[in-house]
């Protein structure tokens, strides 16, 4: 097979470790030197490419093979070491980030507005981050609710999951981190303008502390930047009365089918 599928089969047995780095550390290859071999600048010489089979457990033929056959070769054969399967969220959809658009410009801190499906009629404002690790964008969530876990009367709910650019859409699924009882997944149309303001769409998921309906709604992420004041940011979540939200804000989460509609969809804006 040609260089292109060792090069493809090489960057998808990496991405099943932490990062490049720690296959580096581990395989003894100087990072510079592996950069070239994921970059298919050149090949690894004989010896090195023993290792590198060795080390992924496969044979070198086996590294050269159409990079699908490759990804169920690896399925098959390859057993997660304890813990490694939580190294990043969702590693079970990393398949996916092989297809994933570069979502570099869409990184930087949210605040993420809905209509809460737990508390009728109040809109929840959160914060949110998209970050990068290895050329794959994470996610993370924070919300707070009314309750009486922390001092100020709130109680504090986080989230976690993995984002993707595909079919000229971000998607990204995230669950509850501590009980693991939640599942949200958001499609979000992407910014065509120079500057990021909001991103809008629809979620779909279910109230985590107040029954157990399955639900949607339109949902609206408003770009704050890359660095902001995280304690300030902090302050201004929680369950809002809707006179409370900008109404540039509300009307573009407002939940309504049109008449003659039979689904719901979020139109661009």
């Amino acid at each position: 097979m040609s260089a292109d599928a060792f090069q493809a089969n090489l960057n998808y047995a990496c991405s099943l470790f932490p990062s490049v780095a720690e296959v580096c550390r581990r395989l003894g290859i100087n990072r510079q030197q592996f950069n070239k071999y994921l970059a298919g600048q050149v090949r690894p010489s004989r010896h090195n490419m023993r290792k590198i089979c060795d080390f992924f457990g496969v044979t070198e033929w086996e590294m050269l093979i159409e990079e699908d056959r490759f990804v169920d070769l690896i399925a098959v054969r390859r057993t997660p070491a304890r813990g490694e399967e939580l190294s990043a969220p969702l590693r079970h959809v990393e398949g996916l980030y092989r297809k994933s658009g570069d979502l570099e410009r869409y990184e930087g801190y949210y605040y993420r507005y809905f209509y809460a499906f737990g508390y009728p009629g109040k809109i929840i404002k959160s914060l949110a981050v998209i970050s990068q690790s290895d050329g794959r964008f994470f996610w993370k969530n924070i919300e707070f609710t009314p309750g009486e876990v922390l001092a100020s009367g709130r109680s504090a709910s986080k989230y976690v999951g993995a984002v993707f650019y595909l079919g000229e859409r971000i998607y990204i699924v995230e669950y509850e981190s501590l009980m693991k009882s939640s599942i949200t997944a958001l499609t979000l149309y992407p910014s065509y303008h120079t500057r990021i303001d909001y991103l809008v769409g629809v979620q779909t998921g279910g109230p985590t502390k107040r029954g157990r309906k399955p639900a949607a709604s339109f949902v609206l992420l408003e770009y704050l930047g890359r660095q902001i004041d995280l304690r300030r940011a902090y302050q201004r979540l929680g369950v809002f009365d809707e006179a409370d939200i900008d109404e540039r804000i509300r009307s573009r989460i407002r939940n309504r089918i049109p008449k003659g509609a039979f689904v719901f969809e979020a139109e661009q804006t």
